[in-house]
């Protein structure tokens, strides 16, 4: 669920001075992540210690955590503990677009016990990053042949008899189109999240989240303009039950989460008990940064392919057109850096961004809850800015 805005995922290149080779590769992650220092991967410490005082200051509101990994080892690893109760624990209680559903329940954002740690436990919520998830979990189901190809209708899904405004638009979308953004259905939600006629809003209220979405009427031509919508995602968890028997989070705890040693998580589930894909998945940011690895590493883990490299080229290509110097793929944000690189991640709700610089070997991970106005203030443009800045130059090199 829940959309950090288009100017929260700018990049900004840093110039930087030639980099040396890459170290031979590290034991893969797979038990937990090898450690260095900043210096031995090629970064600046001083620079890291710097853009880490300023969220342990609340310069960027409520950060929860800062992981940066290198060349496949842990350089640098902050957390920034805040009493959740302190400041949510009112508007918990306070009717809202953040919490009508149930103030006990796990869709009031507000709520402590659920947001932004499950149970105030380790796992963080992912929120919209479940999507860049569930993409990820669709590459490794199309690696094993258990799906169709991405250009097949959506309602070969459905009994198309029992969808309400089917016209020769709805006839035409695809899977493609679900993947990217550009589904064609009357969607809403670039509205504030507490305005009624947001359409995540009302579909998270509404008891079935995958009908609310196939319901919706058209409004463009599928594939023909980006339009946010969580429902989307939605409708892939329903597709993916549909084409291979399989739970979505069943099949992710097989065939990715295990072959990458990710071993504790929660998943939401809608009232229906789909698993929500749009917003409901909780990890713990070392995990998190194993499946951002996978991407950056062609999605090849311990020598075998968990996701084809194909799927991984195809996922990260900038081809979706979102703003100036932004582009979306298979639920993957890519922005402009450097002049002509591009790098990729996630954007969920509140400061949750997992973000690869292929070029730098680099996989960071941000964590946060900035919830009210839905506006992290620790946005990609700074931190890729911030990190980038700690490349090191090798000795006698130019910068």
């Amino acid at each position: 669920m829940r959309l950090s805005t288009v100017a929260a995922i700018l990049v900004l290149a840093s110039p930087l001075g030639a980099e040396a080779p890459a170290p031979a590769q590290e034991p893969w992650p797979t038990r937990d992540w090898a450690s260095a220092s900043p210096a031995e991967v090629g970064l600046d410490a001083k620079v890291l210690a710097a853009f880490d005082a300023d969220p342990a200051a609340g310069k960027y509101g409520l950060v929860d955590s800062m992981l940066v990994i290198r060349h496949g080892r842990v350089a640098y690893e902050r957390s920034y503990p805040h009493d959740y109760d302190a400041i949510y624990g009112d508007q918990a209680k306070k009717p809202s677009g953040l919490n009508a559903l149930d103030p006990g329940g796990p869709y009031n954002y507000f709520n402590p016990w659920w947001h932004p740690f499950y149970r105030r436990g380790d796992l963080h919520t992912m929120q919209s990053v479940s999507k860049t998830v569930t993409s990820v979990v669709i590459g490794v189901a199309t690696a094993r042949h258990e799906l169709p190809p991405l250009d097949t209708p959506v309602l070969s899904f459905f009994d198309a008899g029992q969808v309400k405004n089917v016209d020769a638009r709805k006839q035409r979308m695809t899977l493609r189109h679900l993947l990217t953004m550009t589904a064609g259905l009357e969607w809403h939600e670039d509205l504030p999240y507490d305005d009624p006629k947001n359409s995540c809003g009302l579909m998270e209220a509404s008891f079935d989240w995958v009908r609310f979405a196939i319901d919706q009427p058209m409004s463009d031509e599928p594939g023909a303009r980006f339009n946010y919508n969580s429902g989307a995602t939605e409708l892939l968890a329903h597709v993916f039950r549909k084409a291979t028997g399989h739970d979505v989070e069943e099949y992710a705890a097989r065939h990715l989460f295990a072959p990458l040693g990710i071993e504790r998580w929660f998943w939401k589930r809608t009232p229906t008990g789909l698993a929500d894909t749009e917003g409901g998945l909780y990890l713990r940011p070392r995990d998190l940064a194993k499946i951002a690895y996978l991407f950056l590493k062609d999605g090849r883990w311990e020598g075998r392919a968990i996701v084809e490299p194909g799927w991984v080229k195809d996922s990260v290509a900038p081809s979706t057109v979102v703003a100036d110097g932004v582009r979306y793929g298979f639920k993957w944000w890519l922005v402009r850096h450097s002049g002509d690189k591009w790098a990729f991640g996630g954007s969920g709700f509140g400061g949750q961004r997992p973000i690869v610089v292929p070029e730098h070997d680099l996989v960071m991970v941000f964590t946060g809850w900035n919830i009210p106005g839905g506006e992290p203030s620790l946005t990609a443009r700074v931190a890729i800015e911030r990190v980038l800045a700690a490349v090191a130059a090798p000795e006698g090199s130019k910068h």
